[in-house]
């Protein structure tokens, strides 16, 4: 990860999509400062960004542009975990420790910088997530085949 003010610093093509499992003792939908089991939301994170960029002074540097480019350095160093993996190979990357603990931190500045990035603009990320989806179903409306392109 880039040094940068910043409070954080797989499915197999097989024809069908699968979500994968989280590895044993870890939790997709907790709040490691919060109570076990206790569900985070996006708002929760978005105020913990916020309070944490705060602390440090941080909120000057946190603009739109800055947000979006951080956003894009974070993004490639995930794509660079996967770069020269064959399909195979980028299909068992989360059954290694060492290269699933990379990616769930790629994931992460991904993730921070986005909600950031969201938070200063005013965008709704679920509500504009749902629009996105609805609009892409409508685009691209499946002909039976389990495929929609041709």
């Amino acid at each position: 990860m880039s040094e940068s003010p910043s409070p954080s610093s797989p499915s197999a093509s097989s024809g069908h999509e699968t979500s994968p499992q989280p590895r044993p003792g870890t939790s997709r939908d907790t709040d490691p400062g919060a109570s076990p089991g206790t569900a985070v939301t996006v708002a929760q994170l978005q105020r913990r960004l916020a309070e944490f960029a705060a602390a440090r002074d941080w909120g000057r540097y946190h603009t739109p542009k800055n947000l979006a480019a951080a956003l894009s350095v974070e993004a490639g160093e995930l794509v660079e975990i996967f770069q020269w993996l064959t399909p195979e190979e980028s299909a068992r990357v989360m059954e290694r420790p060492e290269s699933a603990q990379r990616v769930e931190d790629e994931v992460a500045d991904v993730l921070s910088y986005l909600l950031q990035f969201c938070e200063v603009l005013g965008v709704d990320v679920l509500k504009a997530l749902a629009a996105k989806i609805e609009r892409n179903e409508k685009r691209f409306p499946t002909t039976g085949t389990g495929h929609s392109m041709k």
